[in-house]
């Protein structure tokens, strides 16, 4: 059994964090979209609806982010 270096272990402990928080995100997207839904059917509160369409709009985009910026990025290094 070949041993890790410290170096993969640490970009494993790294890959396990940003997993984490990806399906955190996407819990609360998927509730945020559930809810979105009950309160546009409800239509009574126009200013939940706004609030949820936006929580949604964002959490998306964060999700996209930390993928590009995590699997997709390569060896690249982000400098913002």
């Amino acid at each position: 059994m070949t041993q890790r270096s410290p170096q993969q272990l640490a970009e494993e402990r790294a890959a396990a964090q940003v997993s984490d928080v990806l399906l955190t995100l996407e819990h609360a997207l998927s509730r945020a979209k559930k809810g979105l839904s009950v309160v546009r059917k409800d239509g009574v509160d126009r200013n939940a609806e706004l609030a949820l369409a936006d929580t949604v709009k964002e959490l998306e985009r964060l999700r996209k982010r930390l993928l590009q910026d995590t699997y997709f990025a390569g060896d690249a290094v982000r400098l913002i």
